[in-house]
């Protein structure tokens, strides 16, 4: 019993890492809850009145979620910066309260400033945070001149809350929570390789279903991977740490990926091709089941089962006889003497195996865990052997700085989002006093919320609808509550607590469930400040589309970033990425000099990170212009494809100078002059549709390798490799000109 209860608790403390990477929304949520709690625990024993106790509790909020910056030290200076900011904000409302125009004025001063804070980085963006939402705060609890010394007293309090909850109740260190991202990490590759154990047995009718599962599980781990490497700068002792966990993470990511591939090629009639892992709804090669009595079969099960045991393994627990048992197996599917007999294709799926197994054990070396060489065989000694040749070729270069234009004046992004949010609160003051003299400042926090992480006319317009629905049913969660507690003070607060967890939980996932909660609880504020009813409620919905409509005209009509603009700024971005990668990747397998093309691919990941954001208003349900969402999600898929090749080609050349069996081919460079020609003119095109370009098309990759003099070797294995790489990235390049209409040459023949 004792050992079924711990098989439990990892089985949940693993669907935990893997559903909250880093557990950051577990933790915002409890530091948040936490500050209030304490607030609300001081003021209470100091016997405050209700009005400071809602203060109290607004303010302990704000000083704690506004906080972004990752060393404790600058978290510390901005939380102390924050103080002055609240006292200056909650006096300058104060003393506007009771001067109409001119508080207004002020009012839409402080927002222009709050948002053009943000150019000076995560401490001027919590700074304007702080300001506006501490002015927001004012208003609502009606604060007077008069009462200005006890608000002090109340803020400080909060801030001091705050503080304690979260450099001592809920400390949180670089280094820890990179610990608990690669835990993240880990995790969920094991519920990738459990998809795609699922892959071998779906039937025709499941298999959709099951490749869903399989994409999900794949951009689950890439988006741990991005997460990790935004982290490893300050959570590692030094740069060649950060720097071989960054090469770790990278294999098992790119294994991982692989192994997908190769399995649903397993169970094919044909090749699968990259984009189906992708695209939802791509075509799916004609699939057969694989025979379930056959020997081979059952092994590549077992396998798969063995290698996800192999994952989930803690790293402290990393010696053991069973353990390099199976470790043992899996390496040995290297060597070509261990593969099973099985069709070609069943057989490429076991080295797919090896490679991953190989990633795992060199993810577990990295992250330090205790190594027991005494069962290794020859095939683990040889992987050992690689992966330190590796870690000593690590060289901890300095970044290379791209010299970038820096937009100024109106085309500065914080600049232009400030003035359009000081002209949409504007508008906001302007139609809230029309709907009602007492809340109108309901319109500008809506106005200013919408604009918050958003840098289009269409990602402000998703968000005030999302911001709009949220609220609609926060009213009826808040009528339902309003009339439970009644009059019951700390039941209320308790369920506001309950509210503002569920908050800052479900932000990161759902924008609309956290406007559901927030509305929620401000019914219950409302109550206990005695001023609750239907028509209050109502209110706030008014008032919130109110804002969010504002919001949407300001972005339309003033200094307007269509999306159409952005997508296509950031598309050029991921194109030159893409283009640098390959670039890079293809002259160093040529023989070319070392150069980092991890942190190049890491680049590319993010601006395609970024350009999948930003396409979201054209692929969201609601978009009535159907055939542009599915070109929008085409060609992000095919970018996807496209990142996955260069990451591979990447991995290959960086295994160049310690790899005896990967030599230079100087034909490669000749084969990857076609795919860069092609990326450099759709980004063009895409830049200018004026301008002058044309895509070429022709013979296969492979055929541009053919030797001149006859009897010549053609290319070696993991040439081979790096060719079928190579001819899926040219045929997805060109792929792209279709959906963007970038002219095709004719073929030369």
């Amino acid at each position: 019993m004792k050992a079924a209860g711990q098989s439990v608790r990892a089985r949940l403390r693993i669907g935990v890492a893997a559903s909250d990477p880093g557990l950051l929304r577990l933790a915002a949520g409890l530091r948040t809850v936490g500050a209030i709690a304490l607030t609300l625990a001081v003021l209470g024993l100091l016997d405050a009145g209700i009005r400071h106790l809602v203060a109290g509790a607004m303010a302990a909020m704000v000083a704690t979620f506004a906080i972004r910056e990752k060393q404790r030290a600058q978290q510390a200076l901005t939380l102390a910066l924050g103080l002055p900011v609240a006292l200056a904000s909650v006096s300058l409302g104060a003393v506007m309260s009771s001067r109409v125009v001119a508080g207004d004025l002020v009012f839409v001063a402080l927002i222009f400033c709050a948002v053009y804070g943000r150019r000076f980085g995560d401490r001027g963006t919590a700074l304007g945070l702080i300001g506006f939402q501490v002015y927001f705060l004012s208003l609502f609890v009606g604060a007077a001149v008069s009462g200005l010394p006890e608000l002090y007293g109340v803020l400080g309090i909060a801030f001091a809350s705050s503080a304690l909850v979260r450099f001592v109740l809920v400390p949180e260190t670089p280094a820890g929570l990179l610990e608990r991202l690669r835990e993240a990490f880990r995790a969920r590759l094991a519920q990738l390789v459990a998809a795609q154990l699922d892959l071998l047995d779906a039937g025709p009718d499941e298999l959709e279903k099951v490749l869903e599962d399989v994409r999900d599980g794949t951009a689950r781990l890439h988006e741990t991977a991005l997460m990790i490497q935004g982290r490893l700068e300050e959570g590692t002792a030094d740069e060649a740490t950060a720097r071989l966990v960054q090469r770790r993470i990278a294999d098992a990511e790119i294994a991982a990926e692989r192994l997908g591939l190769l399995l649903l090629t397993a169970r094919s009639a044909e090749r699968a091709d990259t984009l189906t892992m992708h695209l939802p709804g791509a075509p799916v090669p004609a699939g057969r089941r694989l025979p379930a009595r056959d020997e081979a079969t059952a092994t590549l099960r077992r396998d798969l089962q063995a290698l996800r045991q192999l994952v989930l393994r803690p790293v402290s627990q990393g010696t053991g006889t069973g353990l390099s048992h199976v470790r043992n197996r899996l390496l040995g599917y290297r060597d070509e003497e261990n593969v099973p007999t099985a069709p070609a294709a069943v057989q490429d799926a076991f080295r797919g195996i090896g490679e991953a197994a190989r990633a795992v054990l060199g993810l577990r070396i990295a992250l330090g865990g205790a190594q027991d060489e005494s069962d290794d065989t020859p095939a683990t000694t040889r992987s050992r052997e690689e992966m330190d040749a590796e870690d000593a070729a690590i060289d901890a270069g300095e970044d290379e700085d791209r010299d970038q234009e820096e937009p100024t004046g109106l085309r500065r992004p914080t600049t232009r989002a400030a003035v359009q949010v000081a002209v949409g609160s504007s508008l906001a003051i302007v139609g809230g006093e029309f709907l009602s003299s007492q809340r109108w400042y309901w319109a500008v926090l809506a106005c200013w919320i919408v604009f918050i992480n958003t840098a289009s006319t269409g990602e402000i317009l998703v968000k005030g609808y999302r911001r709009l629905v949220g609220t609609v049913f926060g009213v009826v969660a808040g009528i339902v509550l309003a009339g439970l507690v009644g009059q019951h003070t700390w039941t209320a607060f308790a369920l506001m607590l309950v509210c503002v967890f569920a908050m800052f939980y479900t932000a990161p996932l759902s924008y609309t469930l956290m406007s559901f909660f927030v509305t929620a609880a401000l019914g219950l504020l409302y109550t206990l400040m005695h001023t609750y009813s239907l028509s209050v409620l109502l209110l706030r919905v008014q008032e919130t589309a109110l804002g969010a409509a504002c919001g949407v005209v300001a972005a339309a009509f003033v200094l307007p970033v269509r999306t159409d603009r952005r997508t296509n700024e950031l598309l050029v971005t991921v194109l030159e990425r893409l283009a640098e990668v390959t670039e890079s990747a293809v002259d160093q397998l040529s023989g070319g000099p070392p150069v980092e093309l991890l942190d190049q691919a890491r680049d590319l990941d993010q601006a395609l990170a970024d350009l999948r954001a930003a396409t979201q208003p054209l692929t969201h349900p609601i978009t009535p212009l159907r055939a542009r969402r599915d070109t929008a999600r085409y060609v992000v898929a095919l970018l996807e494809t496209c990142a996955y090749h260069a990451r591979s080609l990447a991995a290959t050349a960086e295994l160049l100078p310690t790899h005896p069996s990967i030599a230079a081919d100087p034909r490669l460079r000749r084969a990857g002059r076609r795919i860069a020609h092609n990326i450099g003119a759709i980004a063009a095109y895409v830049a200018d549709d004026q301008a002058a370009v044309e895509i070429e098309t022709g013979r296969s990759i492979a055929s541009l390798l053919e030797p001149d003099i006859p009897g010549t070797p053609r290319y070696s294995r993991v040439t081979d490799r790096v060719l079928r790489h190579l001819q899926r990235l040219d045929e997805t390049v060109a792929g792209l000109a279709r959906p963007l209409d970038v002219p095709v040459a004719a073929p030369k023949r």
